[in-house]
């Protein structure tokens, strides 16, 4: 709204928003369409007066010329024509010049349209206009000028208590609203609903100020109507909890918006602990009977069918309930229960089919019954647990529901098993079938049931989850695989041990009796090497059969990688990115780390050997609680505390029929030439001889991860120092010495290798071939022995049952023990702390040498 422009002063202004109480003369035409527009002609008076100006024109231009009477003549009776029309047209109205709608008299115009009085005001509270609405509300003065608004609530305390807010609100410019109920004089209440806002004239702020907008409605008849709706739903709802059904409401969110008497007294809850929590229809029956539920509601216009559930909640008694539901517009449920119990005192057909459906509806496994049409007429909440996605809704065909995710052999079992217990045929053998996008395995058994052409079910099935059993199984079977190969692969590597001990250490003295320069050293090195390499493979073989000898010693594994990072780089190369966070107050681990640095290289390798085109290689560690091993679950590793170490690339990855034989000796992708086979076996073999378990993991096209749990150490537990790496020992130098050995072996070559070696380096040696024959030895020169050298696996008496009897005579005599085995394998063959010393074969001479000479000090 905008003040005319004429009249500045106060009084001018305030014209345009008096109440239309004061008289204002009429203008004529102000009803017609055409007069809404506030700034613009009339559409018939631009066009005569541009005709007319023509037309004068050229009767000007024609005077001046001669012998054009005849022509003026007609042009002057057409416009005498033409204006005649006009003035005709313009007394009735038709046409007018000039003339204007004024913006005061449109907003005047709308307001008195509406039914809520609107009232504007200024900053002090004096009125700048009101509308007849109002002015119908609150009366007129005898003067006839409109009441206060105020006067309208004046009488009631309480109303003038809500006035005064909604001022004090427009003072501080602040928008407010209230709904103020006022006493009628000799009639109801009358109930208004009151706000104001700030508003402004644009343009006019100097003049007007600040403004306050007030509107009033009255909401007396609309507080009326609800009221009647609020009493018509109490006394519908009063009648529904009378009922002997229960019926509930449930939201598209599984959330109870109410529920009717009955329901609440059969599922014993009491009324007011509702209103302290939001009951979901999973808390009033299992989450499978919910997908049972919804199940029913997606069936309801085609079966009809409810389903039968035992429901249990506060006070912990079971309600067999039958369900019926359907779905409203939002997406929520419309559920109906009703009871199913029989007397107790009868024992009818009421009463068995009572516990019937009990037992149905408890049972572990999925049951559903089939109609002679092949369709599923009832289920049970195992059923609709193993099958995902809600997709065992009841009418849904049974062998679609079964079969989606199976293979054409699979489905046509299926379908030729369940036409034949349609006809009455016992299939005795289960069906395998997968369910879900994660191909769970499912074991499925059909029987008929009746094969009357007017019964309802024809055939019941029974479903039996058998994922776990099948992942168990395919474990157990890769376990036993890897065991019995293991034990293979160990005893054929204790045997080789024999011969390249005897290869290795005739090698090293023949090396010695020959220089570099003579023709046979190089063949002699040459043998030694080839040894080597074997020994090697060896020692994979006893890794992969976790039989080889580990040096074990408390470890910090964040400083190990540290240590091994410039080595791995150097393994992987400059294409791939390496990566190795740091971690935090890890704990320590117990293993051998020349063991655990190569498992490290071995994966590093693999994951090289994927990224042809580089890539990303990251080695993590961090602390693994116990509680968090428990949620993990992984099979095989019991709950405790680990330690883990995660080798991830960004290669190729593994399909999964590569990933099932990742861990078999000799398996591998790569060609011929390229790899042994043994890498990931000895790693596996590494990492279950130092107590630990690993996972693989990996996606096509995206890349592997390994995982590795190795078990929490507590430093110190059993007297070793911590921090010190007692394995990385310098060899000593001068491997010369003096003492008496006695050398037991039962291979004549590694015995007389062995032998040979001792002597030439300055000790005294006695040897025997067997345990029985080294008591006799020591019988002869028992105070002569300083040192036994024996091996662990020997006929008549192994190193174990000698020491024992050694000990009997000796206690304090020392005790090398040599074995391709590890000394866990026979450790528990002793006493609990029996001392000795060990050396792995194969072994070299000076790897012999230095051992005894670090036994004997000198």
């Amino acid at each position: 709204m905008q003040a005319s422009e004429a009249a500045p002063e106060e009084n001018q202004i305030a014209f345009a928003f008096m109440s239309d109480s004061e008289p204002r003369p009429p203008r004529p035409g102000t009803a017609n369409a055409q007069t809404l527009s506030g700034s613009v002609h009339e559409p018939g008076a631009i066009p005569v007066i541009a005709a007319s100006m023509a037309a004068g024109a050229l009767v000007l231009a024609l005077v001046a010329l001669p012998a054009r009477e005849p022509m003026l003549l007609t042009l002057l009776a057409i416009l005498a024509m033409l204006g005649a029309f006009a003035i005709f047209g313009y007394i009735a109205g038709h046409i007018r010049i000039g003339e204007r709608v004024r913006d005061e008299d449109l907003v005047r115009a709308f307001a008195n349209c509406l039914d809520d009085g609107l009232l504007v005001t200024r900053r002090d509270g004096r009125p700048l206009y009101a509308n007849r609405a109002l002015a119908d509300m609150v009366g007129m003065t005898a003067a006839g000028e409109i009441k206060a608004l105020e006067s309208l609530f004046a009488s009631d305390p309480r109303a003038a208590a809500a006035y005064f807010r909604l001022e004090r609100a427009a003072s501080r410019r602040e928008p407010w609203r209230e709904e103020i109920e006022i006493a009628g004089e000799g009639g109801p209440a009358q109930l208004f609903r009151v706000a104001q806002r700030p508003c402004n004239v644009p343009g006019h702020d100097r003049e007007l100020g600040p403004l306050s907008l007030w509107t009033v409605t009255d909401v007396t008849a609309e507080r009326a109507r609800q009221v009647s709706a609020v009493a018509t739903l109490e006394a519908t709802l009063e009648r529904l909890d009378g009922i002997p059904a229960g019926l509930m409401e449930v939201d598209s969110h599984g959330v109870v918006r109410r529920l009717n008497a009955t329901l609440l007294r059969w599922l014993g809850l009491e009324p007011q602990n509702l209103s302290h929590r939001a009951l979901k229809l999973a808390d009033i029956v299992t989450p499978e009977g919910a997908e049972q539920i919804a199940g029913a509601a997606a069936a309801f216009y085609t079966t009809g069918q409810g389903v039968e559930i035992d429901v249990s909640i506060d006070k912990g008694a079971e309600v067999p309930l039958r369900f019926f539901a359907r779905r409203d517009a939002e997406g929520g449920l419309l559920v109906a229960a009703f009871r199913r119990e029989a007397d107790a005192a009868e024992d009818g057909p009421a009463d068995a089919e009572v516990r019937f459906a009990r037992f149905f509806q408890s049972s572990p496994f999925g049951i559903a019954t089939v109609g002679a049409d092949g369709r599923l007429v009832s289920t049970n909440p195992a059923f609709a647990r193993m099958i995902p996605d809600g997709a065992a809704a009841v009418g849904s065909s049974a062998a679609d529901v079964l079969c989606r995710f199976a293979d054409a052999d699979t489905r046509s079992a299926v379908d030729t098993a369940l036409r034949q217990a349609l006809a009455g045929t016992v299939s005795a053998a289960p069906i395998e079938i997968t369910v879900g996008t994660d191909n769970e395995s499912r074991r499925l058994y059909l029987a008929p049931l009746t094969q009357a052409k007017e019964a309802r079910e024809a055939a019941i099935l029974y479903l039996i989850d058998a994922t776990e059993q099948k992942a168990l199984e395919a474990k157990f079977a890769q376990s036993s695989k890897m065991e019995a190969v293991g034990k293979l692969a160990g005893g054929i590597a204790h045997d080789f041990n024999n011969v390249l001990t005897a290869i290795i250490g005739f090698s090293d003295l023949l090396l010695q009796t020959h220089r570099p320069t003579d023709p046979a050293y190089k063949d002699i090195k040459n043998i030694q090497s080839s040894a080597t390499r074997a020994a090697g493979l060896v020692a994979k073989l006893l890794a992969f059969s976790r039989r080889q000898t580990l040096q074990a010693e408390p470890l910090q594994l964040d400083e190990e990688l540290a240590e091994w990072s410039s080595v791995v780089k150097r393994s992987v190369g400059e294409k791939i990115e390496l990566r190795i966070p740091p971690a935090r107050d890890l704990w320590y681990v117990k293993t051998d780390r020349t063991q655990l640095e190569h498992v490290i290289l071995n994966l590093a390798n693999n994951a090289r050997d994927a990224m042809p085109d580089g890539g990303t290689l990251i080695i993590s560690t961090r602390n693994v609680t116990e509680r968090e091993s428990q949620k993990l679950g992984l099979h095989g590793m019991p709950v405790g505390e680990y330690v883990l170490v995660e080798v991830s690339d960004t290669g190729t990855g593994m399909p999964p029929e590569v990933m099932a034989r990742i861990f078999d000796p000799f398996f591998t992708t790569k060609g011929v030439g390229k790899g042994t086979g043994l890498g990931l076996s000895t790693v596996y073999g590494i990492v279950k001889q130092s107590g630990g378990f690993i996972y693989p993991e990996s996606v096509p096209g995206q890349g592997t991860t390994f995982r590795i749990y190795l078990p929490r150490h507590m430093p110190g537990s059993e007297g070793e120092p911590v921090g010190q790496k007692a394995a990385r020992k310098g060899r000593p130098q001068d491997l010369t010495g003096s003492g008496r050995v006695l050398l037991v072996e039962d291979e004549d070559v590694v015995r007389s290798f062995a032998v040979r070696a001792l002597k030439r380096q300055g000790y005294e040696v006695f040897e025997a071939s067997t345990g029985v024959e080294a008591l006799e030895v020591m019988a002869q020169h028992n105070d002569r022995i300083d040192i036994v050298v024996s091996d662990v696996v020997m006929p008549e008496m192994d190193g174990p049952t000698l020491l024992k009897e050694l000990r009997k005579k000796n206690p304090d005599l020392k005790i090398i023990f040599v074995s391709g085995y590890p000394h866990e394998a026979f450790e528990t063959s002793l006493d609990k702390n029996e001392q000795f010393a060990f050396l792995p074969k194969p072994f070299s001479l000076p790897q012999l040498a230095a051992k005894v000479k670090e036994q004997l000090g000198r």
